[in-house]
């Protein structure tokens, strides 16, 4: 191995090469350098505000939801790179993705049967808009091309995707005469545990009939809408959702990459509503954060009516798709979340958001304070200073990374009550820096 560069020549090179997410080239905030990360820290190259390590409040944008550094997981990514770490998917197969696929049938609500693995979040979404135009093809409807979703949303930075994330003042708005010309519904009223609003749920069922006949499929997050806002809505909408899709002939997909693998407090999101997509993504926590992997999962209906059109193939493939790296450590993530009691472990977690971001609701400009499952949410009146919150916030020795008018957390599972007494106090100093 090369001699690790000092931090100094590090941050040179980054400023002149490194294009980092959501940020111009060159870079205008000097980014902090991680040397290392175990458990729920990040061990930085060098001491920010006095710290050597920070807690990290947000898993790695929500995917290292068992830490840093895990022995199961380490141990499965070493055993299956003595053997290979990658093979072509195309003509071949092996046990870590066919093990991956069955778990993922295994536990996701019925009746979703079958696995494409995909590469990114953003390209599971790809690839359900995919399935479900082709589906409608197949069926000899190409009218019904079009998807509905309801405003706030984020479902990822590729093409289709981004036609499905919220056009007004959401970060794609640049891209709107360009995108598909998508159908929008209201966002839905905030509140996981409010009543649900007949007229919303009329406002839904009345969009979808109007437009069955060019609607393939309707699309959203469920209960949790992410980084379009951190915004909770109550789960009887999916319901509503599921029965407006029956009755119009209308494929539902679900984007659970964000909320599956227990964040809200059941496994998946949908659990809350007890109803099941047509089609459902997952991806972030699906490896642990280790490395990157999705999958989209569909019906027998959906697969099936793409198997028996003109084209019966889905025309997709991703050159490291079911990469058995990535695979062996999804399994040993799934398999590890199961073997314990995560569901305990979310509730801990929550419990201890509501308690110590109690003091938030104070903070002059503070508008909401929220939380459910592991998930942690202070809403501003106004747009966050991200230079000035992310110094309160290490100032803390906490990693976060607000952005609109939120500072938010969503700690990994593991995080004991001391950690997350922590990032709460990290959170409400960001909340009165901003």
């Amino acid at each position: 191995m090369p001699d690790p560069l000092r931090p100094a020549d590090l941050l040179a090179l980054d400023r002149a090469h490194v294009w980092h997410p959501y940020g111009p080239m060159p870079g205008r905030q000097e980014p902090l350098v991680v040397e290392s990360a175990s458990g729920v820290r990040l061990r930085l190259a060098e001491p920010a505000h006095g710290h050597r390590e920070l807690v990290d409040g947000m898993s790695s944008w929500w995917s290292a939801v068992h830490g840093y550094n895990h022995p199961v997981l380490n141990e499965a990514a070493r055993g299956q790179l003595d053997r290979m770490s990658h093979v072509m998917f195309g003509g071949l197969t092996h046990e870590p993705a066919v093990r991956l696929a069955t778990r993922l049938v295994e536990i996701t609500p019925e009746p979703l049967r079958h696995v494409f693995l995909a590469d990114s979040g953003s390209v599971s979404v790809e690839v359900a808009v995919k399935m479900c135009l082709q589906y409608w093809r197949s069926a000899g409807r190409p009218g019904k091309h079009r998807l509905l979703t309801w405003r706030g949303g984020y479902h990822g930075d590729t093409w289709q995707p981004m036609s499905v994330c919220d056009p007004e003042g959401g970060m794609h708005e640049l891209w709107s005469g360009s995108l598909p010309r998508q159908i929008f519904a209201d966002a839905p009223p905030d509140g996981f545990d409010a009543e649900p609003d007949e007229a919303y749920a009329r406002h839904l069922r009345e969009l979808i009939a109007a437009h069955a006949e060019d609607l393939a499929a309707v699309i959203v997050e469920p209960v949790v809408q992410g980084a379009g806002g951190m915004r909770f809505h109550s789960p009887a909408y999916l319901r509503v959702l599921r029965e407006a899709c029956d009755a119009n002939d209308v494929l539902l997909v679900f984007d659970e990459i964000a909320t599956g693998f227990g964040r809200t407090g059941r496994l998946f999101a949908a659990g809350h509503a007890g109803v099941s997509p047509d089609v459902m993504c997952v991806g972030k926590a699906l490896t642990g954060g280790y490395m990157t992997l999705a999958a989209t999962l569909c019906t027998s209906r959906v697969a099936e009516g793409i198997s028996s059109g003109d084209v019966p193939v889905l025309a997709h493939g991703p050159t490291f798709m079911g990469n058995p790296l990535a695979s062996a450590v999804a399994c040993a993530s799934v398999d590890l979340l199961l073997a314990q009691d995560w569901e305990r472990e979310v509730k801990r977690i929550g419990t201890a958001l509501r308690q110590g971001l109690a003091e938030a609701s104070g903070i002059p400009g503070v508008r909401d304070v929220r939380v459910l499952g592991a998930i942690g949410v202070v809403q501003l009146d106004h747009e966050v200073d991200m230079a000035a919150a992310t110094r309160a916030a290490v100032r803390e020795g906490v990693w976060l990374r607000p952005f609109r008018d939120l500072v938010y957390t969503m700690p990994p599972y593991v995080t004991g009550d001391d950690d997350v007494a922590r990032i709460c106090r990290a959170v409400c100093a960001a909340a009165k820096e901003s």
